[in-house]
């Protein structure tokens, strides 16, 4: 008699483990299976690239010094109220989508264990750079704390 109900019984299950809410229009739109843990900044947070200003002209390697004004720095997954821990972005147009982790690689560049500087070595050219402060799950804060972009020309 089981058998018989199976198909129903998991059908209900299933219905009951996604999660949808109605739009406007009554149509239903699935939302994300888990919310991005976005941590709020303090609202007269700043951010930004200490030793350089843009336009600069350095030799590779060369020193970037971070600064940040209203919160802490803590290494990644240190889970403390207005803190969290740098990111620097290296020649990319947009920000990074604001709601998730950051990705890592050569253009999202971590610093998960609090640092302040770091020793860059880019090609000859044009470069930009950017900070961005990630909570401690990697997820910019709400609002988020960005630097402004400047541009250096590495010789």
């Amino acid at each position: 008699m089981f058998r018989r109900f199976l198909p129903l019984v998991l059908l209900f299950l299933i219905s009951a483990c996604t999660s949808e809410q109605p739009q406007a229009d009554g149509a239903m739109q699935e939302e994300p299976a888990a919310a991005m843990q976005r941590s709020p900044s303090f609202e007269d947070a700043h951010i930004f690239i200490a030793n350089l200003e843009d336009g600069a002209t350095v030799s590779s390697p060369f020193l970037v010094e971070f600064g940040l004004e209203g919160m802490d720095v803590v290494p990644a997954g240190t889970e403390q109220e207005f803190s969290g821990h740098h990111h620097l972005l290296i020649d990319l147009a947009d920000l990074p989508p604001l709601d998730m982790p950051m990705p890592a690689d050569s253009q999202h560049v971590h610093f998960g264990k609090g640092q302040t500087s770091v020793e860059l070595e880019l090609a000859p050219g044009q470069h930009t750079l950017q900070l961005i402060l990630g909570n401690h799950l990697h997820i910019p804060h709400d609002p988020p704390v960005v630097s402004e972009k400047i541009t250096v020309t590495v010789q």
